[in-house]
């Protein structure tokens, strides 16, 4: 009974109205939410365009350890269309070590694009987004009793950010979630799923990861979490990503809505510090840049080689002119010593 509360607490707090209703996109879209949630509007805002030439190597951060997170029990979790995302439940033997508190699970949901797209993430690098995101949400369990306390104070919560890009196979762990998403096609379906190994939805290697102080995503927008954006994606095959782009709807009953394009725009970093575990070798570029620089690296070698043949066939008449002219005075030379 205290689960299905604390449930409870977590869908109001990170999904539900709070007796307003709010969209992505339109009049209640998210350039209008300060109006009706004012700590939208504040200065600690997330998600954010993670600059890496303006990160600060921080030694001292320790990997951050999932515990329990392989280990789920026989208990089946609940997965829920909310109507903004969906939402997977996770029991609160999950818990992050490597933070400066006990952080206990509470749900994982995602954010994705519009069909079609692999714009879908709400995190950037360097201004580039990825097909979609996963985000894992902890609370201080330590100083506080409940998500919905925590949410309202500072570092309460504790959120995973992982980006997902497009790979060449199906991701076995993501199928534990989309190969029931048809169970909850319409705006507050839920539908049991066995417990599975969460650890597989993150990236193998979690040693390379971003810390900056935000807020959650969606309203009321609470500036109360320590994120952790890790550098490292996961992969989801092209298939899994249109599932997931194609399958739900916003609202109840009414497939003519589908539930797409759920993610919150980047907003200003303003003063706030981003750490990171690890020290970038060389400078990152985005998938424009590479294009460009790849463009500009070959014209530059064709112009090279343009100049020397240019130049060798200006050399080479030159050559054969002068070659001739030797020759024949070498003969002269022979008849008229």
């Amino acid at each position: 009974m205290l689960f299905f509360v604390l449930l409870l607490k977590v869908t109001w707090i990170l999904a539900a109205d709070g007796g307003h209703h709010w969209t992505y996109e339109g009049p209640h879209g998210q350039d209008h939410w300060p109006a009706s949630y004012p700590e939208c509007g504040g200065n600690a805002q997330s998600p954010i365009d993670i600059q890496t030439d303006g990160v600060i190597f921080d030694p001292d951060l320790p990997t951050v350890q999932p515990h329990g997170y392989d280990q789920l029990g026989t208990e089946p979790l609940d997965l829920h269309n909310n109507g903004h995302t969906v939402q997977l439940s996770l029991p609160p033997t999950l818990h992050l070590g490597g933070l400066p508190r006990k952080y206990t699970a509470a749900q994982l949901h995602l954010h994705w694009g519009q069909k079609g797209t692999l714009k879908g993430s709400e995190h950037q690098i360097n201004s580039e987004a990825t097909a979609a995101e996963l985000h894992v949400v902890h609370y201080d369990s330590e100083s506080y009793g409940s998500l919905s306390e925590a949410a309202q104070k500072p570092q309460g919560l504790a959120v995973l950010g992982i980006l997902i890009e497009v790979g060449e196979t199906e991701n076995p762990a993501y199928d534990h979630i989309l190969s029931h998403l048809h169970e909850v096609r319409y705006k507050d379906q839920k539908t049991s799923v066995p417990p599975f190994n969460v650890r597989e939805l993150l990236p193998q290697q979690l040693e390379q990861f971003f810390r900056y102080n935000g807020s959650l995503t969606t309203p009321p927008c609470y500036q109360s979490v320590l994120w952790t954006v890790f550098n490292r994606r996961a992969q989801i095959s092209m298939g899994q990503l249109e599932k997931l782009q194609e399958t739900l709807s916003s609202t109840e009953e009414d497939p003519s809505e589908p539930l797409v394009q759920n993610y919150r725009v980047p907003q200003p970093l303003n003063q706030r510090t981003i750490f990171a575990s690890f020290i970038q070798v060389g400078p990152l570029y985005t998938t424009g840049e590479m294009l460009g620089l790849g463009m500009g690296i070959s014209a530059g070698c064709l112009c090279l080689l343009l100049t020397i043949y240019f130049i060798a066939q200006k050399i080479r008449p030159e050559k054969k002119t002068k070659m001739s002219s030797l020759g024949r005075r070498n003969c002269t030379e022979l008849i008229y010593p």
